[in-house]
């Protein structure tokens, strides 16, 4: 048996079928270093890029130290971003569904603090959250890390980049000295070397280079000459005419100026950074993710923790201030062994920023000239299929299958023009094929689903 299958792990007979069921069967790479040390009980500081597989690394170690019958929290997982968090307890969640009455709860900001303080008293065995909500919590006396066995920071460099180094030592203040602390970063700058030794024992360090992830990914650089930044994303996305891509800028100002010029010239594009409200920015993300919107162009903050599984391009509008950060950008395509292509546009004044990435790459940079202008002649391709949101969730008692049931009825719409759907408390939405979306919406705002009348529009 090779020792990259999880079987050669001392895991639980139910956690090794959970596996089996989800097609889990080799390693990556960094599970394959860390796993053996985090089940072994160690603190482990891991080194390895979005995509690596570090997720289910340490939900698998929670998971097979969790003492179900023990109603306590017992592990806590620290992300930057709301996102992340929502990904991460979702990953732990299904890697455990055949422990019953486990209890995963998500404490981030972005949202009211009323249905989190109800879970809470209810009690919970992990939770996953933004270090400035979970931090709320403790100083209101909500949340008890007396009996926490395990600590996981999550994109432990981000969390410092976004300034929540504070709030961080002042969680871990209120858990156990003697813990198991896992910290997984993608850098490793000298504060996450500070932040390590105030907070772990003796760590063992596993490290994947990214190398191997790159390998993937075709990198094309252009020079923008006498274009425009604007004028040259459009060119590149009418040549490569990708059905998903992150366009990356640097501010939240240009990031929403070019996501604007975007939609002007007709192209599927939505802005993501820190000045939308919340609801905007769920209703981007879900619209990004259904396919509904072709392009995301957002900020390196506010993409961090997306869950994209399949994306054909990246392409960064402005280079980024550091090659770590570059090599982040480029990793979010080329994911699960894909093959991935990364687009840098560039003008005379990032000769600096070139030649510190020229540094950490193998082939030489060349400057390509941009694709000719005549392709802005076309229209833009324009997404596959539209968001329809609906007047009513699960405080209606409203299911996917209701939803469905209803749209395919006496095959008024086939099955596989139904995309997508996601159910809130007061919201669901659902993705349907462009084609079929005037007769989508003319069967949820006519027909009753639970003996009920809808009202649903097209976002």
């Amino acid at each position: 048996m090779p020792v990259t299958d999880f079987a050669t792990l001392a895991l639980a007979p139910a956690l090794l079928s959970t596996l089996q069921e989800l097609n889990y069967q080799q390693m990556t790479p960094i599970q394959q270093q860390s796993l053996p040390a985090i089940l072994a009980g160690k603190d482990v500081i891991a080194q390895a890029q979005t995509g690596s597989g570090k997720t289910a690394a340490f939900a698998l170690g929670m998971l097979s130290a969790l003492q179900v019958k023990r109603f306590r929290i017992q592990g806590l997982v620290l992300c930057p971003t709301r996102e992340l968090a929502e990904q991460v307890a979702k990953e732990l969640r299904t890697l455990g569904r055949s422990i019953h009455n486990i209890k995963v709860l998500t404490l981030c900001g972005g949202v009211p603090s009323k249905h989190q303080i109800l879970s809470l008293e209810h009690g919970a065995h992990f939770i996953v959250g933004t270090p400035g909500r979970v931090l709320d919590h403790l100083q209101q006396q909500r949340l008890d890390l007396s009996e926490l066995r395990m600590l996981v920071l999550d994109e432990a460099d981000r969390m410092l980049d976004m300034g929540f180094l504070d709030e961080v030592a002042r969680i871990a203040a209120a858990m156990p000295a003697k813990r198991q602390t896992l910290l997984f970063s993608a850098t490793y700058p000298d504060k996450i070397e500070q932040l390590a030794a105030s907070l772990m024992q003796q760590p063992v360090r596993v490290s994947v280079s990214s190398s191997q992830q790159e390998s993937s990914i075709t990198q094309q650089f252009y020079a923008l000459d006498n274009s425009t930044r604007e004028q040259a994303v459009m060119l590149v996305l009418q040549q490569l005419q990708p059905a998903s891509c992150v366009v990356f800028c640097n501010t939240k100002r240009v990031t929403q100026q070019l996501a604007d010029a975007l939609q002007q010239q007709g192209f599927s594009a939505k802005a993501l950074h820190g000045d939308l409200e919340q609801k905007d920015r769920d209703q981007t993300l879900l619209q990004f993710a259904n396919k509904s919107a072709r392009i995301l162009v957002a900020t390196d903050v506010a993409a961090r923790g997306l869950d994209i599984s399949e994306l054909d391009l990246v392409i960064n509008a402005e280079l980024a201030h550091d090659t770590d950060t570059h090599t982040h950008r480029i990793g979010r395509t080329g994911r699960a062994g894909a093959k991935g292509l990364a687009v840098t546009l560039a003008d005379n004044k990032d000769d600096y920023k070139l030649s510190l990435l020229q540094d950490t790459l193998s082939d030489a940079i060349q400057l390509q000239p941009l694709p000719p202008l005549s392709l802005l002649e076309q229209a833009p391709a324009k997404a596959e299929m539209v968001t329809l949101q609906i007047q009513g969730g699960k405080k209606q008692k409203l299911r996917p299958g209701d939803i469905v049931g209803a749209l395919t009825r006496d095959q008024q719409i086939a099955f596989e023009d139904v995309g997508k759907i996601q159910l809130h408390d007061l919201w669901a939405y659902v993705a349907v094929k462009r084609s079929a979306a005037k007769k989508a919406l003319q069967i949820l705002n006519h027909d009753k689903m639970k003996g009920l009348n809808f009202r649903a529009w097209q976002l």
